[in-house]
C-alpha cells in the first residue's frame, strides 16, 4: 500500500509538466499584435492587464516550474515590468473589449515582416541597414561608413539583444599589418515564444550547414534556419542564415582561405545612438588607433615580423606575389566593373598582401551587399567616416582617375 501510494505521488508529480512557455507566448501575443517587439508596447491600461494576466500565470506554474530557469527568469522580468511601467499588481487580468478576430497567431508574431505589415502604414517606413566586413579586413558599418583596420585578434561586430556576433582576424602575410577573418562565431539569443538560443560556428577550415547543436533550424514555424549556397560567379561556398522573427539576415563566405560577412537588420532592432553599445564595429565602427591610414601604410610594412605566427594557419607566408599598381587595378578590374569603393578595397589589399584571393573578397562583399541591400534611402555610395581630433578617416572615396596617383604616391613614402 505504502509503495503503491509512493509510486502514485510520483507519476502525479511527473505529470504536473512546466508551462513556462505556454505563459510567454500568451504575454506576447496579447502585447505584440502588430509591432512585435515586446518592450515597444503601448503604455496603457490593456498593457497592464496584459502584465497582471502574464503573472497570474507564472503564478500558476509555481509549483511544476520550481526548478526551471526560464520561470524564475520570467519572474523576475514580471517585477521589472510592473515596476517599469507603473502597473498595479492588483486588478483585472482579462480586458472587457471585444476579442479582436484579426490578433495574430504565434507564427505570425515570429516572422517579423508579417508584423511590419500588420502594423498599418507605419509600418511600410520601416528601414533597415547593411554592415559587412571582408578582405585585410574592411568594414562597411550600419551607419553606412566604410573602413579599414587591423584589428587583429577577437573583436564585436554586433552585440544587441537579439544576437552577438564576434569575428577573430589573423595576421595573413610577413612585414605587413594586414589582417583576415578565420572565425566567426553567432549567437542568436534566446526569443520568447519564437526561438530558443542558438550558436553558429564558422571557421577557414569548417564552414557547417547547422547550428552547434547539430539542428538546421529552430523556433516556432522554423523562424530561425540555415541555408547553404554556391558561391555566385565562383566567389566561395557560402551559408545564409535566416531569423525570420527579428527580420535578419546574414551571409557567411569562405573566399580562399579565410571568411566574409554579411549582415541586414532593421533598424529599430538597432541602438543607433552615438553612445550606445559599447564596442560593437558595425554599430560604431573600429577605434581610431586600429584605423589603416594611407599615409601610415608603407612605414608599417617596413617593421617586418620574422617571427610571428598565424596560431591557426601556421607561419606566417611571404606575400604570394608583388603587385604594382597597374597590375592590381588590371587585375580588380576584371571581377569589379565600376571603380568605387570595394574597387578601392581590391587594390589596396592586392598592393598589401600580393594574394589575389582578395580580389574575390571583395567582390563577394559587394555580391552580398546586392543581396542584402539596406533601405533604398542609403543605397548610395557609403559615407567615409566623420573627421575626429583632426584625424584622417580610413580609405576615403576617392575620385577613380586619382587611384594609380595616390597608391603610387603611398608606396613611395
Amino acid at each position: 500500500m505504502c509503495l503503491r501510494f509512493r509510486l502514485f505521488l510520483f507519476q502525479n508529480a511527473h505529470c504536473q509538466q512546466c508551462r513556462i512557455q505556454r505563459c510567454n507566448t500568451e504575454y506576447v501575443a496579447s502585447t505584440s499584435p502588430a509591432n512585435g517587439l515586446q518592450e515597444e508596447v503601448a503604455l496603457d491600461v490593456d498593457y497592464c492587464i496584459a502584465l497582471r494576466a502574464y503573472a497570474l500565470c507564472t503564478r500558476r506554474q509555481a509549483r511544476s516550474c520550481r526548478g526551471d530557469l526560464v520561470y524564475h527568469s520570467a519572474v523576475f522580468r514580471i517585477k521589472e515590468l510592473f515596476s517599469q511601467h507603473n502597473c498595479s499588481s492588483e486588478g483585472p487580468t482579462s480586458s472587457s473589449k471585444v476579442p479582436s478576430t484579426s490578433r495574430p497567431g504565434v507564427s505570425e508574431l515570429c516572422d517579423y515582416e508579417n508584423r511590419v505589415l500588420l502594423s498599418g502604414p507605419a509600418g511600410q517606413q520601416k528601414k533597415y541597414a547593411h554592415c559587412g566586413l571582408f578582405g585585410d579586413p574592411h568594414l562597411r558599418t550600419f551607419r553606412d561608413e566604410f573602413q579599414t583596420c587591423k584589428v587583429e585578434g577577437a573583436w564585436p561586430l554586433i552585440d544587441n539583444r537579439f544576437l552577438s556576433v564576434q569575428v577573430t582576424n589573423v595576421p595573413v602575410v610577413l612585414g605587413s599589418s594586414a589582417t583576415a577573418t578565420s572565425k566567426i562565431t553567432v549567437i542568436f539569443k534566446t526569443y520568447q515564444g519564437c526561438t530558443e538560443q542558438k550558436v553558429y560556428q564558422a571557421t577557414t577550415e569548417d564552414l557547417p550547414l547547422a547550428f552547434q547543436d547539430g539542428t538546421r533550424s529552430g523556433g516556432e514555424s522554423s523562424s530561425l534556419t540555415i541555408v547553404e549556397r554556391g558561391g555566385s560567379s565562383g566567389v566561395g561556398r557560402q551559408v545564409r542564415i535566416q531569423a525570420r522573427y527579428i527580420g535578419t539576415s546574414i551571409i557567411i563566405r569562405r573566399v580562399g582561405s579565410y571568411l566574409t560577412f554579411a549582415i541586414r537588420m532593421p533598424e529599430d532592432t538597432l541602438d543607433l545612438s552615438e553612445d550606445s553599445g559599447g564596442l560593437q564595429l558595425c554599430l560604431h565602427g573600429c577605434p581610431r588607433n586600429e584605423l589603416i591610414k594611407e599615409h601610415t601604410l608603407s612605414r608599417q610594412s617596413q617593421q617586418p615580423r620574422l617571427q610571428a605566427t598565424n596560431t591557426e594557419l601556421g607561419p606566417l607566408r611571404p606575400p604570394h606575389q608583388i603587385y604594382t599598381v597597374e597590375l592590381a587595378t588590371a587585375k580588380c578590374r576584371e571581377t569589379l566593373q565600376v571603380e568605387d569603393v570595394y574597387f578601392q578595397s581590391c587594390v589596396f589589399d592586392l598592393l598589401t598582401t600580393g594574394d589575389p584571393e582578395f580580389s574575390m573578397a571583395a567582390y563577394g562583399a559587394l555580391e552580398d551587399l546586392k543581396a542584402l541591400p539596406p533601405s533604398k534611402l542609403r543605397q548610395n555610395s557609403p559615407r567615409t567616416p566623420r573627421v575626429f581630433n583632426g584625424q584622417t578617416p580610413a580609405v576615403p572615396a576617392v575620385n577613380s582617375s586619382l587611384l594609380p596617383l595616390l597608391l603610387l604616391s603611398l608606396l613611395l613614402l
